[in-house]
């Protein structure tokens, strides 16, 4: 049955029976609410009701992960089981409707006073299902493409300072990163539209030290201006962009959620850098929020080319194994047997330096991704050109099956990375 239907997996606790509890899960979220009402039949409920595909017992806990007032009232003791649950979802329940597919397959779910901890962990998508949605409308190939990177990882940074620079002061650092070999560089995702350099000041200051570089080198490169803002906003932004020559944009994507971004990817043809900033409040705890791979799914149905995954090794709290998961996701199409291509480009950032370098290649195997470093470049002890310098080295040592100290004896940007980095 579940073949032509919308297949979600959860992790759930609860006191009671974990098969019962499934199929409150499924009702709920189709045809059904606590009890059954008038209109309710066998026929609608054959049509339109979600169906419970399997329940796998798991461990149990002798305290509840979260806290449950319905159960406590109801003084329901332990053990709280856990368990693996698939249910299936009629696509016509919810059409080609991002909003409704996500209210439906993670929305009141959380709430349900049967459990004490709920998980959205997959999503998958029936490939006629996926085609009705947006896809990429660059990708990874159109990023090589644009930032005219044919083969190797894309080196890119981040503004930094975050925010406080004006808009002559960012291009200058813009400037200065162009001509230090990047092919990549981002705006933070705190600085889009601030008083001290505005969009309308800032786009056109950028863009022209771009051309420049262009001008001179051939290399046109790639810039992704947060133009996060409310939609019509963000239309207008991009419409700037655009108009000044550049190729992406970049926006928060939990902050404007899934109708604004499919808005905006409707609307402008340029690489579309999907920010995941807030996912941490959605995934840190195991038994709460969403995974990735359901994330990541909504998401590339609102039609991104790039994914934040984070970074190996890196400053903020997800252990290695998520992150290299989260690549792997962003490398596998939403769909079996889909006719189109809607991989997109997972970007890894946080604390990424030369000495990540290593672990992020043999984790993942091909460089098709953007590896992006702030202070791993801009804080480098020889300057910006020496700190992408090192990071290359690095790739073609891991490329080698070199060590990186092996290396670095013919490298010095490499070498002096290792030691200043290295030892903090």
């Amino acid at each position: 049955m579940s073949g032509e239907r919308i297949l979600a997996s959860y992790l759930v606790e609860t006191p009671l029976d974990p098969a019962a509890v499934a199929e409150v899960m499924a009702g709920e979220q189709s045809c059904g609410t606590f009890t059954r009402v008038a209109g309710e039949t066998d026929a609608l409920r054959a049509r339109a009701r979600a169906t419970v595909e399997s329940v796998q017992l798991l461990d149990q806990a002798v305290q509840p992960s979260l806290p449950n007032a319905l159960l406590e009232r109801r003084r329901q003791a332990g053990p709280w089981r856990r368990a693996r649950v698939e249910i299936a979802f009629p696509p016509a329940n919810i059409g080609a409707n991002l909003p409704t597919l996500a209210s439906t397959v993670a929305g009141n779910l959380y709430d349900l006073g049967e459990v004490t901890g709920l998980r959205l962990e997959t999503l998958r998508v029936p490939a006629e299902y996926r085609a009705r949605f947006d896809f990429p409308r660059v990708g990874i190939a159109g990023t090589r493409r644009a930032a005219g990177v044919p083969a190797g990882a894309l080196v890119g940074t981040i503004i930094k300072p975050n925010v406080g620079f004006s808009a002559a002061e960012t291009a200058e650092l813009v400037g200065r990163l162009c001509a230090a070999g990047v092919d990549f560089i981002k705006d933070d995702e705190v600085c889009a539209d601030p008083a001290h350099a505005p969009l309308a000041q800032r786009v056109p200051a950028v863009m022209r030290v771009v051309r420049e570089h262009a001008e001179r080198t051939g290399k046109q490169v790639m810039v992704a201006f947060n133009i996060t803002d409310e939609t019509d906003a963000m239309r207008r932004h991009a419409d700037l962009v655009e108009r000044e020559g550049g190729s992406c944009v970049m926006a928060s994507l939990n902050a404007c959620g899934y109708s604004a971004i499919q808005s905006l990817r409707r609307h402008t043809p340029l690489v579309l850098h999907g920010h995941r900033n807030g996912f941490g409040a959605l995934s840190r705890h195991p038994l709460l929020g969403i995974g990735f791979q359901a994330y990541q799914t909504l998401w590339r149905l609102a039609g991104v080319d790039h994914m934040h995954v984070h970074g190996l090794q890196g400053k903020f709290s997800q252990p290695d194994e998520e992150v290299v998961a989260a690549a792997r996701d962003c490398y596998t199409p939403l769909a079996a047997g889909q006719a189109r291509d809607d991989t997109v480009m997972p970007a890894f950032s946080s604390g990424q330096w030369a000495g990540t370098v290593p672990a992020t290649w043999a984790a993942i195997g091909r460089d098709d991704l953007l590896f992006m470093a702030g202070g791993g470049i801009l804080a480098h002890p020889d300057g910006a050109a020496a700190g992408v310098t090192s990071i290359r080295q690095a790739w073609q040592a891991a490329r080698d099956g070199v060590a990186l100290a092996d290396y670095a004896r013919q490298a010095p940007e490499l070498a002096r990375a290792l030691a200043f980095f290295g030892a903090r």
